[in-house]
């Protein structure tokens, strides 16, 4: 038995197993200024915060996808160092009709230069601890994510 939705085959059955699954991979950047702020995006057309970053595409390694995110949604120029902080469990998104996993990395950029990119409509630095008790789940996560 095949289970399939618009983007293709979510699994298949074979000899009694599952054999393919498919996944939105999304990578998130936090970066933190000298004052412990957070840097925050408002994607295009959305009112929630969230950490910038995005999907990443096929064929990319980590530090490209990163890299093209990060110029997409808040115009970082120049090199970041990166470690891997918090991989969110699967979600799916009913909006996009797919399931996504969050990859959380901590970037250290080696300048502080940024500006809404393509993909933002605004960016700040603001505390984390605003978001502790946000009505937003995203936002929420933001808070979650320094404990780390």
């Amino acid at each position: 038995m095949t289970t399939r939705n618009s983007l293709g085959v979510i699994h298949s059955q074979k000899a009694g197993r599952r054999v393919d699954y498919l996944y939105r991979i999304s990578l998130k950047g936090l970066i933190r200024n000298e004052k412990g702020e957070v840097l925050v995006v408002k994607g295009s057309g959305r009112d929630w915060w969230d950490l910038p970053g995005g999907g990443m595409d096929h064929g990319e390694d980590i530090q490209s996808a990163l890299a093209r995110e990060m110029k997409e949604e808040v115009n970082l120029e120049g090199s970041f160092s990166y470690s891997i902080i918090s991989v969110d469990e699967p979600a799916y998104l009913q909006v996009h009709d797919f399931w996504q996993v969050r990859l959380i990395f901590k970037l250290t950029p080696l300048t502080m230069e940024f500006s809404p990119g393509d993909d933002a409509d605004e960016i700040t630095f603001i505390n984390p601890e605003v978001f502790k008790d946000s009505t937003s789940e995203v936002e929420r996560r933001i808070y979650q994510y320094i404990k780390k």
